[in-house]
């Protein structure tokens, strides 16, 4: 199992996972959006020149969330899935894919408009506009982790999507000034060890 990697990037999220796992896995790490993500050996594996991509066998996976449910049906480990009879799994079910249906999309403008762009071609608007929406979007997870530790009960798969998405808005400078229980559980997820070990490959 090889998986295509970069700091600060959604490949966290596996590395995160196979971490939680105990799973060996080999790695290959890029800067992120460096030239080597755009080679044309890379492209064959992901046409977008992104990570992470995952390497099995002949398998070659590259959405972050797919990944992660790949790895747990593969391995067959329910310890971060709630079961369909568990009180928790719709919310398991939700706040896996808030992640990328509602955190994210804004948190990518921001990062073109601040980052990835020039400074003659970013346009303020679309920052304001994406920085409200990322807030309102946030205001939601801290509402729904009043007096929970984690998004479905316990620790599970929805933390290493959202979760991972959280603590990327809060490193991007998201407002978190009122947002107390986002605050908590933040630190209560960047404590675990495995999630320090997948940001620092």
């Amino acid at each position: 199992m090889k998986l295509y990697y970069a700091r600060n990037s959604r490949a966290v999220r596996v590395a995160w996972l196979l971490e939680e796992l105990n799973i060996e896995y080999e790695i290959q790490k890029f800067d992120l959006g460096s030239k080597e993500m755009r080679s044309p050996d890379y492209l064959e594996i992901h046409p977008m020149g992104r990570v992470p991509t995952l390497e099995d066998g002949p398998v070659k996976i590259f959405e972050s969330g797919a990944i992660i449910q790949y790895i747990l049906e593969k391995y067959k480990n329910n310890s971060l899935v709630p079961s369909f009879e568990d009180q928790e799994f719709s919310n398991y079910l939700q706040w896996f894919h808030y992640a990328e249906g509602m955190i994210m999309p804004p948190m990518n403008i921001i990062v073109v408009e601040t980052i990835l762009l020039p400074p003659e071609r970013r346009t303020e608007v679309n920052v304001k506009r994406a920085t409200k929406l990322l807030n309102q979007m946030l205001i939601a997870v801290d509402a729904h982790m009043n007096n929970r530790d984690y998004l479905a009960g316990t620790f599970s798969a929805a933390d290493l999507m959202t979760g991972h998405a959280v603590i990327m808005a809060d490193r991007l400078g998201a407002d978190m000034s009122d947002k107390p229980n986002l605050l908590t559980y933040i630190a209560r997820l960047t404590e675990r060890s495995a999630f320090q070990k997948a940001s620092n490959l």
